[in-house]
């Protein structure tokens, strides 16, 4: 658990995973630079350890706190959250019965003290508690981070395997799952809400520039760009602004796209960054070995995408991905 001045919600957060039922639990709290006190008034306890960051910064806070760890089983937390009572036992659980997966997270409950969350945080909730497949979130692990970071569970062999968290433009979370599906791990969750996740105006993915949908957008450009597209190009469905920047985003990773297509008749025979705008039947007859990747934007179009290329005997997951 890092904490940078976790004020009230620092005692709630520690106490949760300190109750936690039916497992051993160490919990090694690095401080990364608070000023507050709310560190120092935690209340001793032998399987609480606070650390101050060695290094400076999230990331340098996350493998601190790994590489201090004592157990086998390494599990996140952050210090603004409440883990519900069972949680690190179910997670257990499920990853010693689910021999395919490696990185374990669990469903979630967005709230805010003010009231329910605001904004794309109501629609992700439901995104992300409905995928709990290591089907369902590979298919989707383009789309947007899959596992809540707070609730990711994984053995500490495969963290080591992975290389940790890493120092990248965008997030260390969302960057260490798209490393974990090129190397093809398993990822997933057991049925249930696990754990409360705060959201207050000065949370990080709402603050921090690493979160920002540009940021996002990169990372799935360069992991594309290094799995799915190494050997073929891409045809982008949408042409869009998403489309754009994704395109110029892909050609940033070194990933060739083809071309673009779009329903809207105003668009189509036109041109998009230099590549021709099609229709989606002529775009697959004329690129029969590309990668299409949904990248429309609007609410609804993934699932309208998805039909539309099911009709035309595209895969999921395969010669067919969804990235917006």
């Amino acid at each position: 658990m890092p904490v940078r001045n976790g004020g009230r919600w620092l005692r709630p957060a520690v106490e949760s995973i300190l109750r936690q039922p039916g497992v051993r639990v160490e919990l090694v709290l690095v401080d990364d630079g608070s000023s507050d006190g709310a560190v120092a008034a935690l209340p001793a306890d032998a399987r609480l350890r606070r650390l101050a960051n060695p290094g400076r910064g999230l990331v340098d806070a996350l493998n601190a706190a790994a590489a201090a760890a004592r157990g086998a089983w390494l599990a996140r937390m952050d210090a603004d959250d409440e883990a519900l009572p069972g949680r690190l036992q179910a997670q257990l659980a499920y990853l010693r019965d689910q021999p395919g997966v490696g990185i374990c997270g669990t469903g979630v409950d967005i709230f805010r003290e003010d009231g329910r969350p605001w904004g794309g945080y109501r629609h992700y909730q439901a995104w992300i508690n409905g995928l709990r497949t290591p089907q369902a979130i590979a298919r989707e692990i383009f789309v947007e981070s899959p596992i809540p970071h707070p609730t990711a569970m994984m053995h500490r062999d495969l963290f080591n395997r992975l290389g940790g968290y890493r120092d990248v433009p965008w997030a260390e979370d969302y960057d260490l799952w798209l490393r974990a599906f090129a190397a093809g791990i398993g990822m997933g969750k057991p049925e249930g809400i696990w754990l409360r996740w705060r959201d207050h105006d000065a949370r990080t993915s709402r603050v921090d520039q690493r979160y920002t949908g540009g940021r996002f957008l990169q990372a799935k450009a360069h992991y594309l760009a290094c799995t799915v597209l190494r050997a073929r190009h891409a045809v982008l469905l949408g042409a869009g602004a998403t489309a754009a920047r994704l395109c110029d985003a892909l050609e940033q990773a070194g990933a060739g796209v083809a071309a673009f297509v779009d329903v809207n008749p105003r668009r189509v025979g036109g041109r998009k960054r230099g590549r021709p705008v099609l229709t989606l039947e002529r775009a697959v007859a004329a690129y029969r070995d590309a990668v299409f990747i949904a990248a429309a934007g609007s609410r609804g179009a993934r699932g309208r995408i998805r039909e539309a290329m099911r009709r035309r005997g595209r895969h999921e997951g395969g010669d067919f991905w969804c990235a917006a």
